[in-house]
């Protein structure tokens, strides 16, 4: 018996990083409880700031501008913090220097999972983003945190040289905008039954379990 989980989100949401941690969850408790499960996990790219240059914008200006203020910002992250805090993310919002434009990111993301499970790598990106400010909008750093994952070091390189799998990325963020997607995390299971939002893990475990009886 097989699970297919498709996740829409974006390296630089907060709230896709503590979706991720419920959704291990949730699939953490399916594996006691159906140890016969096959589950794979599939990470799909949605840009949440598609209009961002290249070289990113400062962090300070880019919150001041997405929440009216820095004041309003530091609200809203206080209760992220919070949020992280419960699954186990210890936020560090005040290392982050520049907010990055996420395309390379998410080609990388593909690349990966081209060739196998992307998962640890999305878990990295996440991580250095949110925990230790590092740029993940820049190549060089990209390709670090791929090696960091067991990459070859030049095969990341020249792929984030080239143009590849960028018109892939900018199809599949379409697509999911086409769908009805406005907002990350979005989990789908088996194709069927989405889930919007940061949910908790038995909202996740009561969407797969009505996925497979409609089966």
């Amino acid at each position: 018996m097989s699970l297919m989980v498709d996740v829409v989100s974006d390296v630089v949401c907060p709230w896709c990083f503590i979706g991720k941690r419920k959704l291990e969850q949730a699939l953490a408790e399916l594996a006691r409880a159906e140890p016969s499960v096959h589950v794979t996990v599939r990470w799909h790219p949605f840009q949440l700031n598609p209009d961002l240059p290249v070289e990113g914008l400062s962090r300070q200006t880019y919150v001041a501008r997405k929440f009216g203020g820095i004041e309003r910002a530091a609200e809203i992250y206080a209760r992220v913090a919070r949020a992280g805090e419960a699954v186990g993310i210890p936020f560090a919002f005040d290392r982050i220097v520049v907010q990055p434009n996420t395309v390379d990111a998410h080609r990388l993301v593909a690349w990966a999972q081209q060739q196998g499970d992307a998962g640890a790598l999305v878990e990295r990106l996440f991580a250095a983003f949110f925990l230790e400010g590092r740029p993940i909008g820049q190549a060089e750093e990209l390709v670090r945190l791929a090696v960091d994952c067991g990459w070859p070091e030049e095969d990341a390189r020249t792929m984030l040289a080239s143009d590849a799998l960028r018109d892939v990325v900018a199809s599949e963020s379409n697509e999911a905008i086409d769908a009805g997607i406005q907002g990350v995390p979005c989990f789908i299971f088996n194709g069927s039954i989405a889930v919007s939002g940061a949910q908790d893990p038995q909202t996740l475990l009561r969407a797969i379990h009505a996925t497979r009886a409609a089966a």
